[in-house]
This record gives structure tokens, C-alpha cells and sequence, in this order.
């Protein structure tokens, strides 16, 4: 009977040893699920794509002569224009440095009227002279010196526009007026200006020069810009 009851207790025994034993092993086991890391994100584990890095800018310098074309945003005139009267306008054609875009296509420009005399002021014709003073190019403005376009009306009754080169440059021709109204163009030449007759007068000899008028202007000195890579 003793032996029995012995038997009894050490089987009770033993098992509330086992069944502790276990209970310590389901708590490990979450303790280790709660404290590892947890998989990062994607069936595949591939790694996160990196974020994309803002382009970077470069310097870059245009040279001194690279021409500027720009139309005008107003009309300007040799009668109703002053001198250091302000004008703005738009680069009509890019501008190119190492095969990079260095001024684009739409920039903002702005210049000045270095001249303008009404007709019978000056010789008895008209005279009307521009230059450019700034251009923004990536949300920058740059000053700049340019030549000058100049267009002057000769002689009394001669109905005679020509486009002379100014300042520093040494008096290269810009170009001659090509077609009178809105959107005249105006070509570039290197050399004496040639003229157009009748283009861009008025009756009375005056110089209008319409919105859209192109113009074409070359640096005096090397223009050093950023653009991207």
C-alpha cells in the first residue's frame, strides 16, 4: 500500500515537473518572436529603392561673339521710344555650349534703347538703337553686354531702313528689316548692313519696330552660366 502511494506522488511529481518544462518553453519561444526583426517590406527582399537625386548644375561659358536671337514683347519706335528707355523679350533659339542647351529656347531678356530720334532730328532721317543689358536663365539674371542693333533712315523721301553694329564690337552689321508689320524679321549680317526699302518706315521716315520683331545681338564679352548635366 505504501508502495503504491510512493508510485502515486512521484508520478504526480514528474508530471508537474514536465508540464512546467513546457510552459517555459511556449514562453521563450514568444519572447523570441516578439524581439526578432521584423522582414523588411516585399515577398522578394529586395533592397528599397534608393531616392533619385536632384540633377546637379555645372558651369559653362559662352563665348564672346555667340549671337543672341530675341523677338520683342512691345513695339518700339523712333518716335515714340526714349533714350535708357527699358524693353523686354524673348529668346527666340537656343543657344548651345558643348552640345548643352546653354540658353533656352523662351528666356527672358531685357535691354535698353541706347537712341531714338524722331525724323527730321537727325539729318533729316530717324535713328533707333538698341542693346541688351540682362537675360534670366534658370530662374537667374545675368548681366550681359551686347552689341548694339541700330536702324537708321537716310535722306529726305528715302525710304531706306539700315541695321548698323555699335559699341565695342567694332561696327559689325546686325542685319537689315526684312518685312514691315507684326512679326518683321530682321537677319543677322556680318559686315555693312544692307538695306530694305520702305521696311519698317512710316510716312513720314520715322522707325517702327512691331512686337515679335526679330533681333539679333553678339556678346562683347564670355558669359558664364550653370546648366544641368
Amino acid at each position: 500500500m505504501n508502495r503504491r502511494l510512493t508510485l502515486s506522488l512521484f508520478s504526480v511529481i514528474c508530471l508537474i515537473f514536465s508540464l512546467a518544462g513546457c510552459q517555459k518553453s511556449a514562453d521563450e519561444q514568444a519572447t523570441s518572436d516578439t524581439t526578432s526583426p521584423a522582414p523588411e517590406a516585399g515577398a522578394s527582399g529586395a533592397k528599397r529603392a534608393e531616392p533619385r537625386r536632384a540633377p546637379e548644375s555645372r558651369p559653362v561659358v559662352i563665348p564672346q561673339d555667340t549671337e543672341i536671337t530675341v523677338v520683342l514683347d512691345s513695339t518700339l519706335g523712333s518716335k515714340t521710344s526714349t533714350p535708357g528707355q527699358t524693353f523686354t523679350a524673348t529668346v527666340q533659339a537656343p543657344v548651345e555650349v558643348e552640345g548643352k542647351v546653354a540658353i533656352p529656347k523662351g528666356a527672358r531678356a531685357s535691354g535698353t534703347v541706347k537712341d531714338a530720334k524722331a525724323a527730321g532730328r537727325f539729318k533729316g532721317g530717324a535713328v533707333l538703337s538698341l542693346t541688351l543689358t540682362s537675360i534670366e536663365i534658370e530662374g537667374k539674371e545675368h548681366s550681359i553686354q551686347t552689341t548694339d542693333a541700330s536702324q537708321v533712315s537716310k535722306g529726305k523721301g528715302k525710304r531706306t531702313a539700315v541695321l548698323v553694329g555699335g559699341g565695342a564690337a567694332g561696327g559689325a552689321g546686325i542685319g537689315a528689316l526684312a518685312g514691315g508689320g507684326k512679326g518683321a524679321a530682321i537677319g543677322a549680317l556680318v559686315g555693312a548692313a544692307a538695306g530694305a526699302g520702305g521696311a519698317g518706315l512710316t510716312g513720314n521716315r520715322d522707325i517702327t519696330l512691331p512686337a515679335e520683331t526679330a533681333l539679333s545681338f553678339k556678346l562683347l564679352q564670355p558669359l558664364e552660366v550653370k546648366i544641368r548635366r
